[in-house]
């Protein structure tokens, strides 16, 4: 149905705004999250008697090739799902076939949008920088709205279509 291809469509567009934004606010507004990059790998802000302390990286220069390779995936999450979105549009009344060929673009883009909010910012902020004890900067809530949301659209996304009516 010419309607579960537009509503995809739309999803996808969701999400390369979404991600589009993301990395447009930290391209514009990089001191903001720089710092909240820097305190997550700094490890300055978790419960003081931690043992894992001697994960943290103190070096300004390495935090903020950090958070220059943050902002770059954000930036190939957001190129991606726009590609795929207009690749989808294109084949949007065309076969079966050809739309879920279309898809490829879309399906990598979300992807790559998981896996930098799941493993980026869950994984390796979460635990292995321990981002989840800190009470100021904590970033784990938001990253789980982001990656589930993503996943739930890659999902949707990736379920086959019929042909047209």
């Amino acid at each position: 149905m010419l309607t579960i291809r537009c509503s995809k469509l739309l999803l996808l567009i969701s999400i390369a705004i979404l991600c589009t934004l993301v990395s447009f606010n930290n391209l514009t507004d990089y001191a903001t999250n720089f710092e909240f990059v820097k305190h997550v790998l700094m490890m300055d802000t978790i419960f003081p008697n931690s043992s894992i302390t001697y994960r943290s990286i103190d070096n300004i220069t390495l935090i903020n090739l950090g958070y220059i390779l943050i902002i770059s995936l954000e930036t190939l999450n957001a190129a991606l799902c726009w590609a795929g979105a207009y690749k989808m549009l294109c084949a949007i009344n065309s076969s079966a076939q050809i739309f879920n060929n279309s898809k490829r673009i879309a399906i990598a883009g979300l992807t790559s949008g998981f896996l930098t909010w799941q493993v980026g910012f869950m994984s390796v902020g979460g635990e292995w920088f321990g981002m989840w004890m800190s009470h100021s900067w904590n970033g784990i809530e938001s990253s789980f709205r982001f990656f589930i949301t993503i996943i739930a659209v890659l999902i949707y996304i990736s379920i086959k279509d019929d042909e047209l009516a």
